[in-house]
């Protein structure tokens, strides 16, 4: 692909929706991962206003430090970078002991894991009502229209998704051309939900290569029988979350009242 082409493609696009939305910038969580440092970049070479936000929550340390270094390589060459950090560890703890006990703490992992990704949300829109700014969503195709690896309004609420259109792989090779820096470059995808390092690979079961693949096969209208090993293994686990996950990825539906009835 050419990546030079695709970069100011999207810059520009970038830019034009923001003019035409009489908007002046963008607001962006920066989570030490791959696809918030490419669509920070992307932002921040608009030459318009961005403000990173930085969002811990019982973080890793590691993803913590990727994020700011990223950010602070943002800073370093683009003059229009600021930086915000929200520690929102005492507001999701807060808001838990609020909640109602449950029997077993482990029923309720998946629920508090995306109430962290909604808690952002909302810190995220909070300051781009404040500053008039834009929230820039960072997911790509892979996670936003193969296998919904997001949280409903949670990461999934943004205004605008400029690098929904590439796939995982993509992602990095527009990042490497841009010359993010190598940590970010190098660590496994992760979701960051956890309190952990359990990365993407470790919670779908596959590997966003593999998945890639999948989607491609699936557009083919390949079936299961199709495959074999290890190929149906990937294929099922595709076929597996896209199907689960339709409600996130489909427009809201909406009851339509007979007009006879109205």
């Amino acid at each position: 692909m050419d990546s030079e082409k695709i970069v100011n493609h999207i810059v520009d696009w970038l830019k034009t929706y923001a003019e035409n939305a009489g908007v002046k910038g963008f607001v962006i969580g920066v989570s030490g991962g791959i696809d918030s440092a490419l669509t920070s970049t992307l932002c921040a070479k608009t030459g318009l206003p961005l403000l990173c936000l930085e969002m811990p929550i019982h973080q890793a340390e590691s993803q913590v430090s990727r994020a700011l270094n990223h950010i602070s390589w943002l800073q370093d060459n683009f003059k229009n970078v600021s930086l915000t950090k929200v520690n929102l560890t005492p507001v999701f703890d807060s808001l838990v002991s609020e909640l109602p006990s449950v029997d077993n703490e482990e029923d309720r992992f998946m629920s508090l894991a995306n109430t962290r990704a909604r808690l952002r949300m909302t810190s995220l829109y909070y300051f781009a009502a404040l500053h008039g700014y834009l929230v820039a969503g960072t997911g790509n195709k892979v996670e936003d229209f193969g296998v919904g690896f997001y949280t409903k309004y949670g990461d999934g609420g943004v205004d605008l998704s400029p690098i929904a259109d590439l796939v995982k792989t993509q992602v990095y090779e527009l990042a490497g051309h841009l010359g993010v820096i190598e940590e970010i470059l190098n660590a496994a995808p992760t979701d960051g939900l956890w309190g952990d390092d359990r990365t993407d690979e470790d919670q779908i079961g596959a590997s966003y290569p593999e998945l890639e693949w999948a989607m491609e096969m699936d557009a083919l209208q390949k079936q299961h029988t199709d495959f074999e090993g290890r190929s149906l293994e990937v294929f099922t686990i595709y076929k597996r979350l896209n199907n689960a996950n339709k409600h996130k990825m489909s427009p809201i539906p909406v009851c339509e009242i007979p007009k006879e009835l109205l």
